[in-house]
């Protein structure tokens, strides 16, 4: 406690300390300093006043309301101005003072006490008219205690918005109130109604016999307590108050106001005389202390001539510290005892004569600073820090259009490298905002709505077919594009493919038992597949909380992140089916992993064969690119096609080079052998647009490898090309173009036929393809492809289904009824019985890898790049169609 002087005080002689004054101020000083730790048991000081002493309590009072910021809390009682005061009416002056914001600290809040007291004074019952009983019309009286209660239900009419506001009200002033306080009262749930419980479990008046709190609440009321000792309210009252001030002062780590009280309260009694209301209520908190075996932080002063019988003989105002020493030494003994006088320290005030005046004037008290960390601004700070870092953090992982839905189905979403990573089944969540890639939002909300649709026919099924959740996870975002530019051709294709197998799998008839339902999660692993370890890491509790998801389809792009995925992929049992991957050796990363289109070797023969037996030459150049930041070592799709030619044309190969955008071209102008790109589809517009010096002159026999498939799907990139330019590339699915579908319906096949039907409904693609009148939008090969590995694990499961429920066809799809790995185990089952029968051709497995053997690979050509509206023509192929023992290179 500091204590400073105050200048220019009076002198007068009221002013004047008895002799040892000054050494009672800094016991007093030293008593009211809360100690950093703990807390100090405080005493009961008697002053014993003799004739000529000055009033200390007045000279005390003047001292501790001098503090200019903060102020110690006291309270101050002279019993000779108030002679009728008893022990409630004392408490209740001390509450009131207590309570005041007076003193530039927190203000003391108190529940216990003013609910007591509030008891005392509520009225005998008295039955009324309608016999009404007094229990619950106090159970009422203490629902109500803190706020008038309405006076009556709201009306204004009979119409229903009437009605059900009479309900609201109802519901929020009578009903929620009412079950609340019931459930406070019982005291059965820890954090409601603790008050309530306290009561209960004090000591005083014998709470247990009451069983609840009401019928103990209703004994402390006028009339029912007239049978109680009038000495045990009067210490259940004190007990209260105490409790309050225990629990304001309680230190706790999440309330920063209880390490702002640095002093402690002082409670100042005036002209006490034995017996009297003063008297009596140091004797209860006395006797309180002991009974209850508790501490409180109040300290009690009170002066008087007429000591109490119980009162030790008094020390000398001048060994006020000695006194409070040994008082401090007893204290257990006397405690364990219950003396009257335990808590009780007695001081003589001798004649002011033989004192002093303080220097400088009289004293002023001053709390202690509080810990800085304790400061009102602190919390705000801290809760701004934690605001700001939540929303740093929140800003980092998320963006407006990239956040969890936890109402808007399966999402899961986080910003990764600015790309939004994760997965989605519904229309709460579309991947990829930029603008230009309308067609893949739409072909995104298709999918989750006919996952809607699944759902529904499946419920209406009573769930006897079996529903199958596949994952397709692609690069969605990342890609630099302009406004007018669809650069996710790819993406948007497979995802039609899949889209097109939910609608022919929803159109089957109600009645079809066995025939599957399909429902598609839409995942993004980022630009180039970066980010594919971490789409596969959340895809990981989606496996682990939902059955139905089988397997993932697509990974788009051949990349060392794609590998890494696919091990991962393999670690938590989820098979993968990639329909356009063809870079060499993929399957050594995942033993559940099916490849639907060619290797790159098959690619390469394809490539050889063309140029020995249709064009006719030798000699080879080769331009590769890899696309942004990349390399050959982590583009295994280009780095395993440019080894592959390599190998396979030998000497033949002349030029093996990496092509860089801005490179010019001029020393390929004329050139007569075959000129092959071996890129990515990205780069192949700076290579069409370096040719364009050639003039009149360019290259021979230019052919692109199968990513420049990405490329001719973009018409607004085909308009900058050279006009003059005929362009030969690799395709996947030549079978699946518009000409080839028309002529499989037209010779009545039908797996294409009725693949041809779907993709010309109205309801499905956007713009639906390859439609007989009008301009006939191609179909794009992807699309077939994505279609085929989507309908081999549907057809997979059927199998598993119908082998499974053969005794019971009819009865309800238990989803754990089969498992990833076993899926991919049937598949290979069919497989091996003759191959798949895919849109795209034949699909038969090697029984040593999921690469497929002698799928169907086809060169298209067309003769003026720029020449958009004319369909590609094939001009050679190699591998089987249909039949698996026509496997042979040759031109259509």
């Amino acid at each position: 406690m500091r204590s400073t002087a105050s200048q220019g005080q009076s002198t007068s002689g009221r002013e004047r300390l008895p002799s040892g004054g000054s050494e009672f101020l800094a016991l007093l000083a030293r008593l009211l300093r809360r100690p950093r730790r703990g807390d100090r048991r405080l005493p009961l000081i008697w002053l014993v006043r003799s004739a000529g002493a000055p009033d200390v309590i007045a000279l005390l009072r003047r001292a501790l309301a001098r503090g200019q910021r903060r102020r110690i809390p006291h309270v101050v009682l002279d019993l000779a101005e108030a002679p009728g005061l008893d022990i409630p009416g004392e408490l209740r002056e001390m509450h009131r003072q207590l309570s005041l914001e007076a003193f530039g600290g927190e203000r003391l809040r108190f529940r216990h006490y003013p609910l007591a007291d509030w008891l005392l004074h509520q009225p005998v019952a008295v039955p009324g008219e309608a016999g009404e009983d007094r229990r619950p019309a106090l159970a009422r009286q203490l629902r109500d205690r803190r706020g008038a209660r309405p006076g009556g239900d709201p009306s204004g009419g009979d119409d229903l918005f009437a009605t059900a506001y009479q309900l609201a009200f109802w519901l929020v002033r009578r009903a929620i109130p009412s079950a609340v306080f019931r459930i406070a009262v019982s005291g059965r749930v820890p954090l409601l109604g603790p008050h309530y419980r306290w009561f209960m479990r004090q000591q005083y008046l014998a709470p247990r016999q009451s069983v609840t709190f009401l019928g103990f609440a209703e004994r402390l009321t006028a009339g029912w307590r007239d049978g109680e000792q009038p000495d045990q309210v009067n210490k259940l009252l004190v007990h209260a108050f105490l409790e309050d001030l225990r629990q304001g002062y309680r230190r706790r780590l999440w309330r920063p106001s209880s390490w702002r009280r640095t002093a402690y309260p002082v409670l100042l009694l005036g002209n006490v005389t034995s017996g009297d209301a003063g008297h009596t209520l140091i004797r209860l908190v006395n006797d309180v202390r002991n009974e209850t075996g508790r501490n409180d932080p109040l300290l009690v002063v009170a002066a008087g001539a007429e000591p109490p019988p119980e009162l030790p003989e008094p020390y000398a105002l001048v060994d006020a510290e000695e006194a409070y020493d040994e008082w401090v030494d007893v204290l257990p003994e006397t405690r364990r005892l219950r003396r009257p006088a335990a808590w009780l320290i007695a001081l003589l005030l001798g004649d002011p004569s033989a004192g002093s005046e303080p220097r400088g004037g009289l004293l002023n008290f001053t709390p202690p600073a509080p810990p800085w960390w304790s400061r009102r601004l602190l919390p705000t700070a801290l809760v701004l820090l934690l605001l700001v870092g939540a929303g740093l953090w929140v800003t980092s992982r998320w963006s407006p259009d990239c956040h969890p839905r936890p109402f808007g189905g399966t999402v899961s979403v986080e910003l990764v490298g600015g790309e939004c990573i994760g997965y989605s089944d519904t229309a709460g969540h579309v991947f990829n905002r930029d603008p230009g890639q309308d067609r893949l939002r739409a072909v995104q909300r298709r999918i989750f709505q006919q996952n809607a649709d699944a759902e529904q026919v499946w419920q209406r099924s009573a769930r006897r077919r079996p529903l199958v959740t596949l994952v397709y996870l692609g690069t969605l975002t990342g890609n630099r594009t302009r406004a007018d530019e669809e650069s996710y051709v790819s993406e948007r294709e497979e995802l039609e493919g899949m889209a097109t197998a939910q609608y022919a799998l929803l159109r089957e008839s109600a009645g079809a038992d066995g025939a599957a339902l399909l429902r598609v999660v839409v995942a993004n692993a980022g630009h180039q597949m970066r980010y594919a370890g971490r789409a596969v890491a959340m895809l990981e509790g989606l496996v682990r909380d939902d059955p139905t998801v089988l397997g993932v389809v697509g990974l788009v792009e051949s990349r060392q992140s794609t590998a890494n995925a696919l091990r991962e992929l393999n670690r938590i049992g989820l098979p993968a089916l990639a329909p356009t991957l063809s870079a060499d050796g993929l399957y050594q990363n995942s033993r559940l992993y099916l490849q639907i289109s060619a290797p790159n070797r098959d690619q390469v023969a394809l490539l050889d064969e063309y140029a020995r037996q249709v064009l006719r030459v030798d000699g080879a150049h080769v331009y590769y690119t890899t696309g942004e930041n990349s390399s050959l070592e982590r583009d295994l799709y280009v780095g395993t096609l440019v080894e592959g030619l390599r190998q396979r044309f030998g000497d033949r190969l002349t030029r093996v080079e990496e092509f860089r955008t801005g490179q010019r071209m001029t020393q390929e102008c004329g050139y007569e052998g075959i000129l092959i790109f071996a890129g990515r589809w990205s780069e192949f517009d700076g290579f069409l647009r370096a040719l364009k010096e050639c003039g009149p002159n360019p290259p021979r026999h230019l052919v692109g490898d199968d990513s420049v498939n990405r490329y001719m799907a973009n018409p607004v990139l085909r308009a900058s090309a050279p006009g003059n330019l005929p362009v030969t590339y690799v395709s996947k699915a030549a079978l699946a173009t518009c000409a080839s579908l028309r002529a499989a319906r037209d010779r009545r096949d039908d797996v294409r036929g009725s693949f041809l039907s779907w993709v010309q409904a109205d309801n499905l693609l956007d713009p639906p393809r390859c439609r007989e009148e009008g301009p006939s939008v191609p179909v794009g090969e992807r699309v077939s492809l994505a279609y085929d590995a989507a309908m081999m694990v549907v057809r997979a499961v059927e199998s598993l289904a119908a082998r499974l429920r053969h005794g019971s066809p009819r009865e309800a799809w238990d989803p754990r009824a089969v498992n990833p790995a076993g899926v991919h185990t049937e598949v290979l089952r069919q497989n091996a019985e003759g191959g798949y029968p895919g849109v795209s051709g034949l699909i038969t497995f090697a029984p040593d890898s999921g690469e497929p053997v002698a799928k169907r690979l086809s060169l298209l050509r067309v003769d003026r790049v720029t020449d958009v509206d004319t369909e590609a023509v094939e001009v050679f192929h190699c591998g089987s169609a249909d039949d698996p023992a026509d496997q042979r290179c040759r031109q259509p």
